[in-house]
């Protein structure tokens, strides 16, 4: 039985979107991967010291790599993260429409994969299974080529951006591999997420319902996640809430805590920090419309949210206080507390009573 996606066609589809740039033969790749395999690791001391989290995985590993090679790299996590979704798609999708949709599936991931690797600086794959070569896994991916666009483009002097770009990437995988139940709870909600979806035409209807609802109240349709979010049902609304307010915390963590390692460390870091947020704004007309689509705006934020989460916790209890939240999953805040942290602050105080 074929496969519910053309993934050699979402690979091709990706090459023509993000263009081709021979990174690996270039004489920068080499120097690229000496430089991020030593500021890694001193990304890691800086955040282990900053957080008081400790990876239980060892060592951080770097991967410098080309859009091309990230590209694939992603193809594989979402293969591996979608197995619940294909497999029932498997049944469903036979025939020639389902060759069809197999193949628009892939166009649209393809596309977006390909934009996103024009974009992206560094990813740290969290993703773990056994089942697969441990050498492609728990890895810190660095975008070689966009990487070096920036600093040529900006003048930033290249050992203080890569360390910059490596704390914040570092420190995601601090978080998953430093609170021992974080990944598998984070899997878990994804797992529930995937393990939600059914085929259905019926959804268009739906989707049709929210857009006409969200007009007539003045919202626009897409704020709450972009068209996944409109077709998705309740059961996976309600996933992607917690998701959304886990992520929120682990953004705002992540760009808190690279603030503060790289306060000593990395002189230009308030500068750095500046252009990627006027680089964000100033995205073209269709990339400007793609993040809308895909709820990317809607993400950006709420990491805002994540740090100002953060910001008030810490104004009435310390990094203490803002720890309690790595303790157990119960205290992680949902996505209406990381908006209104009052909120969270009453729901912990009470637990502790």
């Amino acid at each position: 039985m074929g496969d519910p996606v053309d993934w050699k066609l979402a690979e091709r589809v990706a090459a023509r979107v993000s263009g081709t740039e021979p990174f690996a033969e270039s004489y920068h790749a080499a120097g690229l991967v000496r430089d991020f395999a030593e500021l890694t690791e001193r990304a890691q001391e800086h955040v282990e010291a900053e957080t008081g989290l400790r990876s239980a995985a060892g060592p951080a590993r770097a991967r410098v790599v080309g859009r091309d090679e990230w590209v694939r790299a992603n193809l594989a996590s979402y293969r591996r993260l979608l197995r619940p979704v294909l497999e029932r798609l498997e049944e469903v999708a036979k025939g020639p429409a389902g060759l069809l949709s197999g193949k628009v599936a892939a166009v649209e991931l393809g596309g977006l994969l390909g934009w996103m690797s024009t974009r992206v600086l560094g990813q740290y794959d969290l993703l773990v299974l056994e089942d697969e070569d441990p050498e492609d896994q728990d890895l810190v991916y660095y975008v070689g080529p966009n990487i070096l666009a920036l600093e040529k483009r900006h003048s930033f002097p290249p050992e203080e951006f890569r360390l910059w770009v490596a704390l914040h990437e570092v420190t995601h995988r601090t978080q998953f591999t430093g609170v021992p139940w974080l990944r598998h709870y984070f899997l878990g909600l994804v797992e529930e997420l995937m393990g939600a979806v059914e085929p259905d035409p019926k959804r268009l209807f739906t989707a049709a319902g929210r857009i006409a609802e969200a007009v007539r109240t003045g919202r626009n349709p897409l704020d709450e996640g972009g068209v996944v979010a409109l077709f998705a049902t309740q059961a996976q609304r309600d996933a992607m809430e917690r998701v959304g307010g886990l992520m929120s915390l682990l953004e705002g963590h992540g760009d808190v805590t690279m603030d503060r390692a790289a306060a000593d460390q990395v002189p230009s870091a308030a500068r750095f920090a500046r252009v990627l947020r006027t680089r964000r704004k100033e995205a073209n007309l269709a990339a400007k419309l793609l993040q809308r689509l895909i709820g990317l705006e809607a993400k950006l934020a709420q990491y805002e949210q994540g740090e100002r989460f953060i910001e008030v916790v810490e104004g009435v209890g310390g990094p203490a206080l803002l720890n309690r939240v790595f303790e157990r999953p119960e205290h992680l805040p949902t996505l209406t507390e990381i908006r209104e942290p009052q909120r969270w602050l009453d729901r912990i105080e009470r637990s502790a009573a």
